[in-house]
């Protein structure tokens, strides 16, 4: 039997820039109503100009896919008159702590400095999205960030928080403390723990950040988002990167995970027999959470059965060279 996803949505997608646009960007477009795009570029999306002219790029890539590219400005501190002008052109904006992944040394090294900025947000009700890790020990860095969630979330009670990519138990915990907080959950976080990536022969294209954790921080992300946790989203955190930068000393951060998304998603949350809950997760909860009306775009999964390619490109995909029993039927755009 099929399954119909109504307006799927990525909220949290790294498209890159230049020529990988023509790559990642209809990759997604064509399975989904919208995504969060990540902002953390060579150079940070940090100006309405800029975002402005990075959206255009993204959209000449999906004329006529029905694709909403929702924009997300690189955190700093911004004048009244900044957020202001750019409240209507972004989703929200995204906090890294420096130097933490990807394209972030511009990100804030000095929490006690940002608080002006996160009260205009408050007040404007402009989210704050947050790559929520320390410099610790690696498998303690999103842990150890949880202090500085609790106490954003108790010190700005009304600014929306999203702690993204979330890996842990504890963290799937902190949410039921504080209704402002939501989170996104990737498909690789649910399907992948740290053994996965160095258990044996290590495996450079499911190095990400946050790493992989514990089989129990595994379990705990399953019972929430299978059992329909309504502060909780799906975001792919999906990031390509060339060949020459995975198989290299200095390996990237990321996983590529965009061509098989659904597909895998029909997949898990089969198994754990809760399709019923995937709208949820892939749409109605995002939905709630960032008060958004999607572009109506319905999509239609079948049980058919095929193989993942090595490469789209010259990125190699999440599942690459391994069969998915969920493919993607068609997909229908309101006219």
């Amino acid at each position: 039997m099929d399954i119909t996803l109504e307006s799927p949505l990525d909220m949290h997608l790294h498209l890159r820039e230049g020529d990988m646009l023509d790559l990642t960007v209809p990759l997604s477009a064509d399975h989904f109503a919208g995504a969060v795009i990540m902002p953390n570029l060579v150079v940070p999306v940090d100006s309405l100009d800029y975002l402005l002219n990075y959206r255009q790029a993204i959209e000449f890539y999906c004329t006529g896919k029905n694709f909403r590219p929702y924009m997300t400005l690189f955190f700093k501190n911004y004048s009244r008159q900044e957020l202001e002008e750019s409240r209507e052109q972004i989703l929200g904006i995204k906090l890294y702590p420096a130097g933490i992944t990807t394209q972030s040394e511009a990100g804030v090294s000095d929490f006690s400095a940002i608080e002006e900025t996160l009260s205009l947000m408050q007040e404007l009700k402009i989210p704050l999205l947050v790559h929520g890790e320390t410099n610790g020990f690696v498998l303690d860095r999103e842990s150890e960030f949880l202090d500085v969630y609790r106490s954003l979330a108790n010190r700005f009670s009304e600014l929306h928080i999203i702690m993204e990519h979330i890996t842990t138990a504890d963290a799937v915990e902190l949410l039921d403390e504080f209704a402002n907080l939501s989170a996104t959950v990737t498909l690789h976080h649910l399907m992948i723990t740290l053994d996965d990536v160095l258990g044996d022969l290590l495996r450079p294209d499911l190095f990400c950040k946050p790493v992989a954790k514990t089989p129990r921080d595994r379990s705990a992300l399953r019972e929430a988002v299978f059992g329909g946790h309504p502060q909780i989203m799906f975001g792919s955190d999906s990031a390509p990167h060339p060949r020459h930068k995975k198989e290299c000393i200095g390996c990237a951060a990321g996983v590529f995970s965009a061509p098989v998304a659904l597909p895998l998603l029909a997949q898990i949350f089969e198994d754990a027999g809760c399709l019923d809950r995937l709208q949820d997760f892939i749409s109605t909860n995002a939905c709630r959470r960032y008060r958004i009306t999607p572009s109506e775009k319905t999509v239609v999964l079948s049980p058919t059965a095929w193989q993942v390619p090595d490469y789209y490109g010259d990125v190699s995909p999440f599942f690459a060279g391994q069969t998915i029993r969920w493919s993607v039927n068609s997909t229908i755009s309101a006219k």
